[in-house]
């Protein structure tokens, strides 16, 4: 599974179930300032905030923007109510590997939310403040929800110039000196087997 952060919330994850290439994107917002993609490629497209300001994505893809759970491309995907009417939060489940993405939630995980999420391997929280979680509800959320590696987003880049900087949230998880990578290559052998992981992405 590869993985790499496009800015604010917006992921790409591709992965390869039947050994067919599948290109999933989370939140392919049109960002207000900075750079980002003016056209992508993808077979599914997950929304946490509805589908409306998106950039064009091409190749027909699958869209989820709604709680519910389906399988498309051999991949199951989970979806549940967000912190407000029309957000959700997603799992993606695929190469025996399981991904949370969180979107931009601010208020503490709901019981609904928990059974979705927890005790899955990748979480992506958003760690910058504003309208979403700063470092300490961050580190709050993800520990209620016990992943093996953390993925912070939605910190301050070009696209969110305003959002906290990274920083805080890596010293309070002990990852001061972590180093960010362009992409993140990860095979279920790979995940930590006791201690949580911080990955650091940059944005691509």
């Amino acid at each position: 599974m590869h993985i790499s952060w496009l800015g604010t919330t917006a992921v790409k994850i591709q992965t390869k179930p039947f050994d067919k290439d599948i290109i999933l994107l989370i939140d392919p917002y049109k960002p207000k300032t900075g750079a980002f993609p003016r056209n992508l490629t993808a077979q599914i497209v997950l929304y946490t905030r509805g589908d409306k300001d998106s950039i064009t994505i091409s190749g027909a893809p699958f869209i989820l923007s709604i709680p519910g759970e389906c399988e498309t491309n051999g991949i199951l995907i989970t979806s549940a109510q967000g912190n407000k009417e029309d957000d959700v939060i997603f799992r993606i489940d695929a190469e025996e590997i399981s991904v949370g993405h969180l979107g931009l939630a601010n208020k503490s995980p709901s019981d609904e939310q928990l059974k979705v999420l927890s005790g899955v391997d990748i979480l992506f929280v958003p760690v910058g403040g504003g309208a979403a979680y700063d470092a300490e509800q961050a580190i709050k959320a993800a520990n209620a929800i016990e992943p093996r590696i953390i993925i912070p987003m939605n910190y301050h880049s070009d696209n969110d110039p305003k959002a906290d900087k990274v920083n805080s949230f890596l010293k309070e998880m002990g990852a001061a000196g972590a180093k960010a990578e362009k992409k993140v290559i990860l095979k279920k052998k790979d995940l930590p087997q006791d201690d949580t992981q911080v990955i650091l992405l940059s944005k691509e």
